[in-house]
């Protein structure tokens, strides 16, 4: 099963980096009680680089979609609230509602026989530590809807943006219907995300011309 989540990690320097991310988790275990989990980041992503250097991190659940669009964007700063984790040389989201401190134990990131790499490298992390924060909001349609819209953002690179635009005229229902303000402030954000980079390629298109 695939959590979405955000994860933190440290580069070589010091510097936080926050990334959403989606682990593969036991779906047998009880719900939280993991000692295990995949994390595929994408080989171009800081999250690779640190965990490459530093195979140390924390796993965070939360129902911050405004912090999940911001995060998924790189639009943070300043920073949210952190604070220093206790197993781990890492950091621990102050307002999640629940961490996995982890160390990677195994990792497969090497080319594959045929010489063609993976888009996405596979780090097998180990829990070290774990904790609860505060309880986890319950579901809501809108807050699911700003997932989807956050994971859209990240691929306006190679999908239609036109397309991109059709499936936010749905979510947009979603969030207009049952969100709050913490929904509607992430989703105006990625919508306008959108628009600017729909906004950029016209202007690159007829640039060409």
């Amino acid at each position: 099963m695939i959590l979405e989540g955000i994860v933190t990690t440290i580069s070589t320097t010091g510097a936080v980096n926050i990334a959403p991310m989606g682990p593969h988790v036991d779906d047998d275990a009880a719900v939280g009680e993991w000692t295990r989990f995949i994390l595929r980041p994408f080989r171009t992503s800081q999250t690779f680089a640190n965990l490459t250097a530093h195979g140390e991190g924390v796993l965070h659940v939360t129902d911050d979609v405004l912090l999940l669009a911001r995060s998924a964007l790189g639009m943070l700063d300043p920073l949210p609230p952190l604070r220093p984790a206790q197993k781990v040389r890492g950091w621990v989201l102050a307002d999640a509602c629940r961490f996995y401190e982890f160390r990677i134990a195994e990792r497969r990131d090497a080319a594959p026989t045929s010489g063609v790499a993976e888009e996405r490298a596979r780090f097998e992390a180990e829990v070290v530590h774990c904790g609860r924060l505060r309880d986890f909001f319950g579901f809501n349609r809108a807050k699911h809807a700003v997932v989807e819209a956050a994971i859209l953002a990240t691929r306006t690179a190679f999908l239609p943006l036109d397309a991109i635009e059709s499936e936010y005229r749905k979510l947009a229902v979603l969030v207009e219907k049952t969100g709050g303000p913490q929904e509607q402030a992430a989703f105006d954000l990625l919508r306008r995300y959108v628009q600017q980079a729909k906004e950029k390629q016209t202007k690159s298109n007829q640039a060409e011309v």
